[in-house]
């Protein structure tokens, strides 16, 4: 397993996570920021494991965050 790590208070709410993985995204229509959905918060951070076939899709949503504010891990690092 790997993990979805969002530092949600540094998003800008450019919607390309949104938009490469709505299974795991939406954008908070009261802030404009992305919900990393069914994420567990812990430390202002918010985490969510994901499945190892969905490790190249997720890849690309941190390539593409301009923000930097997306991280992947494998759930051991965390």
């Amino acid at each position: 397993m790997s993990k979805i790590i969002h530092y949600r208070k540094d998003c800008i709410g450019c919607y390309a996570c949104v938009e490469q993985q709505q299974e795991h995204w939406e954008i908070n229509p009261k802030d404009g920021k992305a919900i990393l959905k069914n994420a567990v918060l812990k430390k202002n951070i918010f985490i969510k494991e994901i499945h190892v076939s969905e490790r190249e899709k997720t890849q690309q949503v941190v390539r593409d965050c301009p923000v930097r504010i997306i991280k992947l891990v494998d759930s051991k690092s965390t």
